[in-house]
């Protein structure tokens, strides 16, 4: 084969990213050359109209273009990235545990993303978040029970796929487990063979017999599957597991490959045609790399990486012909579906209404809510996860305010400490909002610091609810918006 036509197939397994809000004339001309995917972030959404016209540009350049998105709902939230998610996300559904409902959400999301002209969503994390540590994963998964993640995986699945939009279960072979942030390093997941057949792979056994179109590979090193090679760049991982033993059959995407777990040891490049080389068939970039120079130095290393015999061509055609059969699913996915409206700003009735029953109120509420007064609120501030976009909003005083008009609110960040944060809050009540209060020993050390003055606080989790303090506690299992108006409803006696 000549080196147009292997480029035509190195572009054709890229699933490159771009900055701006319409696409940039490289994008473009290269889906006339064969890239078979873009993936959208954050930085692409400026509206629903925006982005319906957005991705129409990119079908009118190619019709069966895979246009992906990070969209889990709940905090990972890239449609809804500037109000926050009108959906809660896995962790609430989770606490429900009602399958059905689960089902209902996603299929709302994905009729959503299809009159958006998404695709392929890069959801749901099917990871097993059982390690309470965990600084990645946390609300993103739906708990910390196999089971309980598998069935909700299998729902998520489904409803995201009857709406036409391929789903893709993620971080395979499992990212709960682990203290360490693939973005930043190389987690090591040291449970046995055993252990992750009883806990890791159950929801991924469960996603492929749902009929999930893609899975999405962890930067991960397991051992016990694979002692050198993390799972992106593992033939026994990608290969003998998830394909032969799993029976997988659709389109394996890697995690981004310029996140250093990978890019600091085997470089950009040579991550992406390892991972290739070690049966994945498209190649996601584009956090930190998004433009024509990152596509092209990515597309030109997995040609040479052909012609040197590093990759073999029919492994590299192989993935092309995933990607297009992926492709070809949803187009036929598409078509003959009744046009939905596109999203409105008030979000989605469907999300707020499970966002309600994922509340949890433990301690001593009866004749402490709902509040009798405006509140003060003091909301503090974790350090950043690098999954959630830096520009979500969050928190409960703004929803609150808008209830209990003459509501305040005081962020506190770590380094904003010490401080009184109830100083200010007079005999009003005091509303205090945390996020994973189990894992930053500073927010404890501020909450009971505020509790012992004013023990009649009421604490809201945004989540995980590891650690339930106070007399009144509030968990919503998540940090979106939906989560968070149905709190202040809670609070302010609507709910």
């Amino acid at each position: 084969m000549n080196e147009r036509n292997l480029a035509g197939l190195a572009a054709a397994v890229l699933q490159p990213g771009f900055v701006g809000t319409t696409p940039p004339e490289w994008v473009c001309r290269w889906l006339g050359e064969g890239l078979g995917a873009v993936v959208l972030f954050a930085r692409n959404v400026a509206g629903p109209e925006q982005l319906a016209a957005l991705t129409a540009t990119l079908r009118a350049e190619r019709p069966d273009v895979l246009v992906a998105i990070d969209e889990e709902a709940g905090d990972v939230t890239r449609i809804e990235s500037v109000a926050g998610s009108s959906r809660p996300g896995n962790l609430a559904l989770g606490a429900v545990d009602d399958p059905a409902l689960t089902e209902e959400v996603a299929h709302d999301l994905g009729a959503d993303l299809a009159a958006l002209g998404v695709t392929l969503n890069y959801a749901p994390d099917a990871d097993v978040n059982d390690n309470p540590a965990n600084p990645v994963i946390g609300v993103r998964a739906f708990g910390a029970e196999p089971d309980l993640v598998a069935r909700h995986t299998a729902a998520w699945v489904r409803g995201l796929q009857s709406a036409g939009v391929a789903a893709c279960a993620k971080h395979f072979p499992g990212h709960g487990d682990t203290r360490v942030d693939s973005h930043h390093d190389l987690p090591r997941i040291s449970a046995s063979r055993a252990r992750l057949d009883a806990v890791e792979l159950v929801p991924f056994r469960a996603a492929v017999a749902a009929g999930v179109q893609a899975v999405m590979t962890g930067h991960l090193l397991v051992p016990a599957l694979d002692a050198e090679l993390p799972a992106t760049l593992s033939p026994r991982i990608l290969g003998d597991l998830l394909r032969d033993e799993l029976g997988f059959s659709g389109v394996v995407v890697t995690d981004a490959v310029e996140m250093r777990a990978v890019a600091d040891r085997y470089g950009f490049a040579g991550a992406a045609v390892r991972a290739l080389a070690a049966g994945a068939d498209a190649v996601c970039v584009g956090g930190d790399h998004a433009d024509e120079a990152a596509a092209r130095h990515l597309r030109d290393a997995i040609v040479a990486a052909v012609l040197s015999g590093e990759l073999p061509e029919e492994r590299l055609a192989e993935a092309a012909k995933r990607v297009g059969q992926l492709a070809a699913w949803t187009v036929a996915a598409r078509a003959g579906r009744p046009a939905r409206g596109l999203p409105t700003a008030d979000g989605s009735p469907i999300g707020l209404a499970a966002a309600r029953r994922a509340l949890r109120v433990s301690g001593e509420a009866t004749g402490r809510l709902p509040l009798a007064a405006p509140a003060h609120v003091v909301e503090f501030v974790p350090p950043r996860n690098i999954a959630i976009g830096q520009e979500t909003p969050w928190g409960i005083g703004e929803p609150l305010a808008a209830l209990l008009p003459g509501t305040t609110t005081l962020r506190l960040a770590e380094t904003d400490l010490p401080v009184d944060p109830t100083a200010a809050a007079g005999d009003r009540p005091v509303v205090l909002v945390v996020r994973d209060l189990h894992r930053h020993d500073w927010m404890r050390v501020a909450v009971d610091r505020a509790l012992a003055d004013r023990p009649d606080a009421v604490v809201v989790e945004l989540g995980v609810p590891a650690l339930a303090v106070g007399r009144v506690h509030v968990a919503t299992h998540g940090a979106t918006r939906a989560g968070a108006r149905a709190a202040a409803e809670l609070l302010a006696g609507l709910g």
